[in-house]
């Protein structure tokens, strides 16, 4: 299957997702994935597209997440961009993220939604952040409290990274957006 061009995407992604911080938070991972996949001489378009499309279903269908859009919204997707969704979910779809791609979503996910809140919080933003103050906030349990820290964790297990360079790679993307 043919994956669709990058504006119909964002066409989709405006379409379902009307909260501007869930849709940064989308742009952002799709950003995340773009450099991985760069990294790793991977697909770009598939990979920023996956990062882009990951919550698709989160605004209207919160209760169905990440299975209606994969049975319902993306039909017209790659098999590889739907099973990644489905494995950013593992707890929920049984799918375990596997592939490159899959666990790269995975790890990128909660992570740079902790990201975002740390950076609102400093008056720069993301310029000057460093990898290490970012790790010692994620002990503050009530800085960012919804965010999944186990998730997090088991992001940094899945991938080749260590967390401090993930952590640090994500910095450097997210300052250049």
């Amino acid at each position: 299957m043919e994956l669709p061009t990058r504006a119909q995407s964002q066409l989709l992604l405006e379409q379902y997702i009307k909260n501007p911080a869930l849709r940064h938070h989308c742009e952002m991972l799709a950003s995340a994935m773009q450099a991985y996949a760069q990294k790793y001489s991977q697909d770009l378009e598939l990979w920023y597209q996956t990062g882009l499309l990951h919550d698709l279903d989160y605004e209207q269908f919160p209760d169905q997440h990440p299975l209606k859009a994969v049975n319902s919204l993306l039909t017209e997707y790659p098999q590889a961009l739907r099973r990644a969704v489905l494995a950013h979910g593992p707890e929920i779809t049984g799918v375990e993220p596997d592939s490159l791609m899959e666990r790269y979503l995975f790890a990128c996910d909660e992570i740079s939604g902790f990201l975002h809140a740390y950076s609102l919080m400093r008056p720069n933003g993301f310029e000057g952040m460093k990898a290490g103050k970012v790790l010692k906030k994620l002990t503050d349990l009530n800085f960012a409290a919804k965010i999944n820290r186990q998730d997090i964790e088991r992001g940094f297990s899945l991938i080749e990274e260590t967390s401090s360079d993930h952590v640090q790679f994500l910095i450097k993307i997210f300052s250049s957006n």
